[in-house]
């Protein structure tokens, strides 16, 4: 509505458009999504403002739901090898074939049931755990009244102050102060969350763009940081590839981050790596690429240090330590 707050927005390259505040664009859905926590390939969708609350009751109720199935396999086969054990004096023996005491029943329990039966438990019982700790997670950042992506921002900010010692002082301006009204920010008796996604409360100290800022100087940052790279080998793209040796082949990063393929010649900032992995945006020509950026993970073997930052004339070494 006032265009002298677009200072303190973010533009997406790829929707033409500013970003809300809380809203960060996802790769996989292709669109900017309102107080974006992550993409979730089980439900082939982002969760964000409209479903966070469903998603977390999902959360609570696939546990519940294996923890039911896990009491029924569990009797299920102690009633069925109870009526088939039979103890002797050195050894303890078990007749699959038909039970001893009960008349045969209506679905017939033998080694391939058992075996099924068994295996079921070992996943109800593994979706229980692993999913029972997604929701611990996630009532921990909605008690904040955070998302998973803001509470990573809430750190590097902390370390960005640290690093530079700026003397600033980051505070978190959608945390409410109180579990309870941070709670109803997404459990609501109506099902629909409080707020239309773009405008939100925040506490005293603190103004709508206040997170939004924080952003574009850990991104003003990002940039300082970065180091240009090129190729010198081609590359496919490919997630694990066995032309780039060994210990690349197995050190290959374990995320949904993709990987962008290189050509020899190719110039890319990069920002984050492994020993054997590094993770960059190449550059491209914005007015050929249509604003589209290809983001994502390279093996370290095929590109070299460039020497000299081409829209400086300085050797980039040199440009950061003045920086």
């Amino acid at each position: 509505e006032k265009s002298q707050d677009c200072m303190y927005l973010q533009y997406c390259k790829v929707c033409q458009s500013y970003k809300a505040p809380r809203s960060h664009h996802c790769r996989k859905c292709n669109r900017c999504v309102m107080k974006m926590d992550h993409h979730c390939p089980w439900i082939n969708n982002c969760c964000g403002y409209q479903n966070h609350a469903s998603f977390t009751l999902f959360l609570l109720l696939a546990p519940l739901g294996c923890i039911h199935a896990s009491f029924i396999f569990v009797m299920t086969m102690y009633t069925q090898l109870y009526n088939r054990i039979s103890f002797g004096w050195s050894s303890v023996k078990i007749d699959m074939s038909a039970a001893k005491r009960d008349p045969r029943p209506i679905i017939p329990f033998g080694l391939s049931a058992f075996a099924a039966s068994l295996f079921a438990l070992g996943l109800a019982l593994g979706t229980t755990i692993a999913v029972g700790m997604l929701f611990i997670i996630q009532m921990k950042v909605i008690l904040t009244n955070k998302t998973s992506i803001e509470s990573w921002i809430e750190e590097k900010a902390k370390d960005r102050i640290q690093c530079y010692q700026t003397g600033e002082t980051f505070i978190f301006p959608y945390d409410m102060g109180s579990k309870w009204k941070n709670f109803k920010q997404v459990f609501t008796w109506s099902g629909i969350p409080e707020g239309d996604g773009l405008d939100w409360p925040v506490r005293d100290g603190c103004h709508q763009y206040s997170l939004t800022i924080e952003q574009l100087k850990q991104k003003a940052d990002k940039r300082v940081r970065s180091v240009r790279y090129r190729a010198v080998e081609d590359y496919s793209g490919f997630c694990c590839p066995l032309t780039k040796g060994v210990q690349t082949f197995f050190t290959t990063p374990c995320t949904e981050e993709p990987r962008i393929a290189l050509s020899k010649g190719d110039l890319i900032l990069a920002t984050r790596g492994l020993n054997h992995w590094m993770y960059g945006e190449k550059i491209l020509d914005s007015a050929a690429d249509g604003g589209i950026r290809e983001r994502g993970w390279f093996p370290k073997k095929c590109v070299e240090k460039c020497q000299y930052d081409s829209e400086t004339d300085q050797p980039v070494d040199g440009e950061k330590k003045n920086r």
